[in-house]
C-alpha cells in the first residue's frame, strides 16, 4: 500500500516531521492504516478516506470508551477534511496471531476478552445510536441480496417476516454498548496486561448478546464449541434464545457481507471464511427460537448451496 499523498504533510503538522510511514494493515472497509516511526516513537495513521468513510462516529465512540475506562487508541492529531487521523499505537500483539502461536493460553486470553465485555456491559450505552428492527433486517438482508444470486438462487419470499418474528423479543433491547466487530482481529494486548479495542465506529446501543456472538462465532478462526460454551459459562447469564438468534443474524449478514466483498469489491479472500461462518449458522439455526428462520432455509436454500458451495475456496 501507498500512503496518500498528504500523508507526509500531515505528520509533519501533527509533530512528526521526517517520520518513516510504512504499510501496516487494510480491512474490509475503504479504511488503511500505516505505522508511523520518528525518533523512536510510534503511532498508526489511518486513512479513511472520506468521500467513503465518515470519521465522526470512530472519534465519537472512542471518547465514549475512554470515558467508561476502556482502552481505545488515544488520537494524537487529526484532519477530517483529509480523511487522516494519527493514533495511539497498540503494537503488534493482536490476539488473534498470540492465541495461534501459542495455544495453551487461548482459555485465558478469551477469558480476559469475556471479562472486559462483562465490565462494558455493566456500563450504560451512553448516546449511541439505538440498534432497532430496521438495521437487524436490512443486516439480514444482505444474505437473498448478495449471497444467493452468487450461488444461483432466487431470493424468496418470507424471509423478512421470518426474522421479524425471531428477532421481536430482543429487538428492544438497547442496554449494551455494542462493539459489533468484537473478534480476535480486533483486540490488541497490551503491555501493561490489558485489552486494546479497534474496529469500533460502528458502535451502537443494543443486546449484550450481540459482541458475545462476536467473540465466540469469529469468522476468521475457528472457535471450538467447547470453548464457546465455557466462556458463555465464564461470562454469567446469558440468554440462550437471543444469543442464537443474534448469531444466525450476524452470520447470515457476515455470508452477505463477504460475498458482496468479492463480487463488488474484489476481495475473494474472504470467500475463504464462508464454510466457517456456515458451520456457525447452522448451529444457531437448531435453537428451537431459530424456528421460522430455519424453515425458511430449509425451504430455499439446498444443503449443496450451503458450506459445500465454497469449500474449494478455502486457502
Amino acid at each position: 500500500m501507498t500512503p496518500p499523498a498528504d500523508a507526509e504533510a500531515f505528520v509533519r503538522e501533527a509533530g512528526w516531521g521526517g517520520a518513516a510511514i510504512s504499510p501496516l494493515a487494510g480491512d474490509a472497509s475503504f479504511r488503511r492504516y500505516f505505522r508511523v516511526h520518528a525518533g523512536g516513537r510510534s503511532a498508526v495513521l489511518m486513512d479513511a478516506p472520506p468521500q467513503h468513510e465518515d470519521s465522526r462516529p470512530f472519534l465519537a465512540v472512542a471518547d465514549h470508551l475512554h470515558a467508561l475506562g476502556f482502552a481505545a487508541p488515544r488520537v494524537l492529531a487529526r484532519d477530517l477534511d483529509r480523511g487522516l487521523i494519527l493514533l495511539e499505537d497498540f503494537g503488534d500483539a493482536r490476539m488473534k496471531e498470540v492465541v495461534e502461536a501459542d495455544p495453551a493460553r487461548e482459555t485465558l486470553i478469551y477469558a480476559a476478552a469475556i471479562d472486559l465485555l462483562r465490565d462494558l456491559h455493566r456500563q450504560p450505552p451512553g448516546t449511541l445510536p439505538p440498534y432497532y428492527m430496521a438495521v437487524y433486517q436490512r443486516e439480514a438482508g444482505l444474505f437473498p441480496d448478495w449471497y444467493m444470486p452468487a450461488v444461483g438462487l432466487e431470493p424468496a419470499p418470507g424471509y423478512a417476516a421470518a426474522w421479524d418474528e425471531v428477532l421481536a423479543p430482543i429487538a428492544d433491547d438497547r442496554s449494551a454498548t455494542v462493539l459489533r466487530d468484537y473478534h480476535a482481529e480486533n483486540i490488541m494486548l497490551l503491555a501493561d496486561g490489558g485489552l486494546g479495542l479497534l474496529d469500533f465506529q460502528d458502535a451502537l446501543a443494543g443486546h449484550p448478546a450481540y459482541d458475545l456472538v462476536s467473540l465466540l462465532q469469529d469468522a476468521r478462526r475457528d472457535v471450538s464449541p467447547e470453548l464457546e460454551e465455557a466462556m458463555l459459562a465464564h461470562y454469567g447469564s446469558v440468554d440462550r434464545a437471543a444469543y442464537a438468534v443474534l448469531g444466525a443474524q450476524r452470520n447470515a449478514k457476515i455470508l452477505g457481507i463477504f460475498t458482496r466483498l468479492w463480487k463488488r469489491d474484489g476481495k475473494p479472500r474472504y470467500l475463504a471464511y464462508q464454510p466457517r461462518v456456515w458451520a456457525y449458522l447452522e448451529r444457531d439455526l437448531a435453537h428451537p427460537a431459530l424456528a421460522p428462520v430455519r424453515a425458511w432455509f430449509d425451504a430455499n436454500v439446498p444443503t449443496g448451496k450451503r458450506a459445500a458451495a465454497w469449500a474449494d475456496r478455502v486457502a
